[in-house]
């Protein structure tokens, strides 16, 4: 059992060296898409997504060390996650201290991606809510093109409707 804590450690380290790299990426994604640099966005999104591809790789091979781990341990059905394997290592304060720094570090690392990534979401979307109401202006100034002028009775007035290929962004 200790070479199979011995890949997952490695394999944890491997992840978290991943994780911190993408710190930066999300950073860097966030100054591009403030200022509005969609070449610089699809560019950063591909290294970011070829780093995600090697943590999903990684991911795949501690799912395989755990399910190895429960069987040498005799656990196969149970569930196990990180920190109830470095409860069940209480006899190995090396192997857990390991996994332990590791785990927090990893738990750190992630939370800052998510704090990061969730801001960038919400730049997106304000700025699509402000594409939608740039072409929703465009749309209506072209609509109503300022002929409108008021009868004698003043009840109605004379709009000419001209569609002139805008689209509907909502439909």
């Amino acid at each position: 059992m200790a070479s199979l804590i011995d890949e997952l450690i490695s394999t944890l380290e491997k992840e978290y060296e991943i994780y911190q790299l993408l710190i930066p990426i999300a950073n860097e994604k966030t100054q591009i898409i403030v200022n509005n640099d969609l070449a610089s966005l699809q560019l950063i999104t591909q290294k970011e997504q070829t780093a995600i591809d090697r943590v999903n790789t990684l991911e795949h091979k501690r799912e395989e060390i755990i399910s190895n781990i429960k069987t040498v341990i005799n656990r196969k059905n149970d569930p196990m996650d990180l920190k109830t394997l470095i409860h069940l290592l209480e006899k190995q304060p090396n192997e857990q201290k390991a996994l332990s720094v590791l785990h927090d570090n990893l738990k750190r690392t992630i939370q800052r991606l998510v704090d990061i990534n969730n801001r960038n979401k919400s730049l997106i979307q304000e700025s699509l809510e402000m594409i939608e109401f740039n072409m929703n202006f465009i749309q209506s100034t072209r609509m109503s093109p300022g002929n409108n002028t008021y009868t004698k009775s003043a009840s109605r007035y004379d709009v000419q409707m001209q569609r002139t290929g805008m689209f509907d962004a909502k439909q």
